[in-house]
């Protein structure tokens, strides 16, 4: 079973970048995202990518991202 770790600083989200972790993504409660990985972030918007073309854009403060560690 996979542990979870949240992310909330630059830092998380910085070294979720590099080393191209999974994560899932959960908005008002419920799981919006399961497996992706996170291209980019800025103060308001993380930008995630699940396929070749699907990049997404979460709204920060709406939304809690969490790293899956297998």
């Amino acid at each position: 079973m996979p542990t979870i770790r949240r992310l909330f600083t630059d830092h998380d989200f910085q070294e979720a970048v590099d080393r191209k972790l999974h994560i899932r993504i959960f908005r008002d409660s419920h799981l919006i995202e399961a497996d992706s990985f996170v291209v980019r972030f800025t103060d308001e918007t993380i930008i995630t990518q699940s396929s070749v073309s699907d990049l997404t854009y979460h709204p920060r403060k709406e939304c809690q991202f969490f790293e899956l560690k297998k």
